[in-house]
C-alpha cells in the first residue's frame, strides 16, 4: 500500500479542521490583491503607462478597456486550465502553490516595469496564476470536511466568503489612495506583497490538509464521456450570449 506524506482523507472527528483558518485568511489575503490591482489598471493604462524611453505614454480609453476586458477574459478562462493540472497532474494543493507563485510574478512585474511590455507580462502571468487557481481554493476547502464534521463546513464557507469581501473592500480602498498618492510602484507592490504573504500562508498550512491525489484516469473518462462536451457546447453558448448583450450594452 502506498504511504502518503500528507492526509488524503478527511477526519473522522466532529471539530472544524486545523487547516481551515489558513485557507480562509489565504482567501481574504490573495482577494486583496487581485481586486487591489483589478481597481486601479484602468487609471494606471491611461494616466502613467510609460513607454521604453521612460516618458508617459499613456493609452486612450477604449484602448485600455480591451485589455482590461482581455484580461479579464483570461481570468476566467484559465480555470479550464488549473483545473486539469489539479484533477490530473499534481492535485489541488501543488497546483495553488505553483500557480500562486506565478501569480505573485505577475504583481512582481507590474511593480516594476510600468512600460507595456511590463503591463502584458505581467497581466498575462496574474490571469494564469489568479485563473488557475480559481477551480482550486473553494474545492479544497470542500475537501478537508467528511462525514463527521461535515455539518460544519456552512461555516467554514461563510468565514471563507467573509475573508474574500473583506479583502476586496479593503483593496478597493486603499490601491487607488496608494497610487494617487505615491505612484503605481507601491500601489500595485502592496497587492504583491499581500500575493506573497498568502502564498506563504496557504504553504505553511500543508501538514493540516487533506490532500487528494490526482486522478488521470477519471479525467481522461470524463473528457471521453459525449454528455461533457454537450453541457460544454450548452455553456459555450450562454457565455457568447451573455457577452453579446453586454457588447451591445456598452455601445
Amino acid at each position: 500500500m502506498k504511504k502518503h506524506e500528507f492526509l488524503t482523507e478527511p477526519s473522522t472527528t466532529d471539530s472544524m479542521p486545523s487547516g481551515v483558518v489558513h485557507l480562509v485568511v489565504n482567501e481574504g489575503a490573495e482577494r486583496f490583491s487581485y481586486y487591489g490591482m483589478r481597481a486601479i489598471l484602468v487609471v494606471f493604462m491611461t494616466g502613467m503607462l510609460l513607454n521604453t524611453e521612460g516618458r508617459l505614454d499613456p493609452m486612450d480609453e477604449a484602448e485600455a478597456k480591451s485589455y482590461f476586458h482581455l484580461f479579464a477574459s483570461g481570468v476566467y478562462f484559465f480555470p479550464f486550465l488549473g483545473a486539469i493540472l489539479a484533477d490530473a497532474f499534481w492535485g489541488k494543493y501543488k497546483t495553488i502553490v505553483f500557480l500562486s507563485l506565478v501569480y505573485c510574478g505577475g504583481h512582481v512585474v507590474l511593480a516594476l516595469d510600468h512600460t507595456r511590455f511590463g503591463l502584458l507580462v505581467g497581466l498575462a502571468l496574474i490571469a494564469i496564476g489568479s485563473g488557475g487557481i480559481k477551480p482550486c481554493v473553494s474545492a479544497n476547502l470542500g475537501d478537508q470536511f467528511g462525514l463527521a464534521n461535515g455539518h460544519l463546513l456552512p461555516r467554514a464557507f461563510a468565514w471563507f466568503y467573509f475573508a474574500i469581501n473583506v479583502g476586496a473592500f479593503g483593496s478597493v480602498m486603499l490601491t487607488p489612495w496608494l497610487l494617487e498618492h505615491f505612484g503605481p510602484g507601491l500601489a500595485f507592490g502592496v497587492p504583491g506583497i499581500l500575493m506573497f504573504a498568502a502564498t506563504i500562508i496557504f504553504w505553511s498550512g500543508r501538514t493540516h490538509y487533506v490532500h487528494i491525489p490526482p486522478d488521470p484516469s477519471g479525467v481522461l473518462q470524463a473528457l471521453s464521456c459525449p454528455q461533457t462536451w454537450r453541457v460544454i457546447g450548452k455553456l459555450a453558448g450562454i457565455y457568447v450570449f451573455a457577452a453579446f448583450f453586454c457588447k451591445l450594452g456598452r455601445k
